[in-house]
């Protein structure tokens, strides 16, 4: 059975099941904490930002594993399609910027949307930064003495 995709194996299924089911209820545990502000759901924007920092962080470690490890696979199916899946939502971002747009908020609604996507790749870009300086410290030879 090596040979299924991992769509019709239980162990990837599992993982991303797992992950999924934790990200949604940190996201939920999120918006229950972070109140809106002048109804605007800012709760959303800041676990997509995270969530899209989490995945460039995640994009640039697993990287570095190389691609035929079974413990890099593992991972990006738990953290990066189960948790950061669960845990980012654009369809509520869309949604919300929809409501904000149809009560006659433009300016509002419209720096919503464009400002988290804009966030959003910028925070993407930051974690693989991140990722990037945090190797190259453990991999060089004054990281390797500490």
């Amino acid at each position: 059975m090596a040979g299924r995709p991992n769509h019709l194996r239980w162990l990837p299924l599992a993982l991303v099941a797992l992950g999924g089911a934790v990200g949604a209820a940190t996201r939920e545990g999120t918006s229950l904490i972070i109140p809106d502000a002048s109804g605007v759901p800012v709760a959303i924007a800041i676990v997509n930002v995270l969530g899209a920092f989490a995945l460039g962080y995640l994009y640039e470690a697993v990287t570095r594993l190389g691609p035929g490890n079974p413990t890099a696979a593992s991972i990006k199916l738990l953290l990066g399609t189960g948790f950061c899946g669960g845990f980012t939502t654009y369809s509520s971002l869309a949604t919300d910027s929809a409501v904000l747009l149809s009560h006659g908020r433009w300016g509002v609604g419209s720096l919503y949307a464009f400002g988290t996507l804009l966030i959003g790749a910028c925070a993407t870009f930051a974690g693989i930064a991140v990722a990037s300086r945090a190797n190259a410290r453990r991999n060089s030879p004054e990281g390797a003495r500490r």
